[in-house]
């Protein structure tokens, strides 16, 4: 069954490494899902990412309001919450545990290794961002940003690339030692299982939202992306309390929410299983950065980059996280072309954002409203 999803232009993605999982997928099954629009990917670093409401009753306890907070920073092991009368907040990421997103314990990838250019601060002086070229695109995006003046760079040291090697190294040592334990209590963790683009088919053939509730959502493996509502053609998938929910049937030969979820099957040919073996993936360059026009996080570098894709129509839109109004640090997709909106998003959220839900917002649309609407992602 073939979504409808088929709008002919291009859009950039902020996301983090299972956002951009989940690009790499649709774009690939893209004959069956209906091509997407993400043609260009901007990868962040993320080592884990955390319940909003967890984390929210967590800071209460410690009498803080996290309406208080100004920035929250994940580096040298904690958590740290900048709070707006100065003081700082810091808590051992080992004792975070209790609000960390389960699926976080599963995944493999610190530097969105299947990104056009990765992202994150690891290995930079403060106020510059470490940013690895993976593709051709993204290493010709990152030229051109420079050569036009929105982001100078200078070289990555050959210490600053252990450090960033050591994490991610971390990362994919700890997290396989999880996924062996849950596969040895009979809770698959299935994108990691090794099987080629025929049998990834077969085996999605027959499955629907209730062997994707089965198989990733109620064991806790869902990383709220949104993608199985983007890509529902019966518009009978919400997002509510945290997961995705049924609000209807689904048609009898229909398994497109399955296929585009990044949490099942992954074949060989979308995510190689040799990248298992190299701690930051594939890439073509790393340098560190920083915006020439734009303050923000870390050197202001992903808000720069996005506004070079949309000031060069490389991008005609982008999908980028900013804060409710009235939730503070609770995750808001929005998909625009305002660069003034971009820098408005600017900053980490570490809590978990449905990203694909805002194109699906679009979609409900007129198509030719496309070229001249931000649209916000009805929550």
């Amino acid at each position: 069954m073939n979504n409808n999803l088929n709008l002919q232009t291009n859009v950039a993605l902020v996301g983090t490494p299972c956002h951009i999982i989940a690009a790499e997928k649709m774009d690939h099954y893209a004959e069956v899902l209906g091509r997407s629009p993400i043609d260009f990917k901007l990868g962040l670093f993320c080592m884990e990412n955390f319940s909003h409401l967890y984390l929210k009753e967590f800071l209460s306890e410690k009498n803080i309001k996290i309406e208080d907070i100004d920035e929250f920073r994940v580096e040298k092991g904690y958590l740290w919450a900048y709070l707006n009368n100065g003081n700082v907040f810091k808590l051992p990421l080992s004792q975070a545990k209790s609000f960390m997103r389960k699926n976080c314990q599963v995944c493999m990838d610190y530097t969105s290794e299947l990104a056009d250019l990765s992202v994150g601060s690891v290995g930079s002086d403060q106020g510059w961002s470490t940013v690895i070229a993976r593709t051709e695109k993204g290493l010709r995006a990152l030229q051109k940003a420079e050569n036009e003046g929105f982001i100078e760079t200078k070289p990555f040291e050959e210490s600053s690339l252990n450090l960033l090697t050591k994490l991610a190294k971390k990362k994919k040592t700890e997290n396989q030692e999880e996924i062996k334990k849950r596969e040895s209590v009979a809770r698959p963790v299935l994108y990691r299982r090794y099987i080629n683009d025929e049998e990834f088919m077969n085996e999605v053939f027959s499955c629907q939202f209730d062997d994707l509730k089965a198989d990733v959502i109620d064991i806790g493996s869902c990383v709220l992306c949104g993608a199985c509502y983007c890509v529902c053609p019966e518009n009978i998938i919400s997002i509510e309390d945290r997961r995705p929910q049924l609000k209807g049937n689904c048609p009898p030969e229909c398994n497109l929410c399955y296929m585009a979820c990044p949490r099942t099957y992954l074949s060989q040919e979308v995510l190689n299983r040799d990248l298992d073996q190299k701690a930051l993936g594939d890439y073509l360059k790393i340098v560190s950065a920083r915006a020439s026009n734009v303050k923000g996080q870390d050197g202001g570098v992903v808000t720069a980059i996005l506004n070079y894709l949309l000031e060069d129509n490389i991008s005609e839109k982008a999908v980028v996280a900013d804060k409710m109004a009235e939730n503070p640090w609770k995750p808001n997709a929005i998909l625009t072309s305002n660069v003034e909106d971009v820098k408005k998003a600017a900053g980490t959220k570490y809590s978990a954002c449905p990203v694909f839900k805002v194109l699906k917002e679009y979609y409900k649309k007129d198509p030719q409203d496309f070229r001249n609407d931000s649209v916000k992602e009805v929550s």
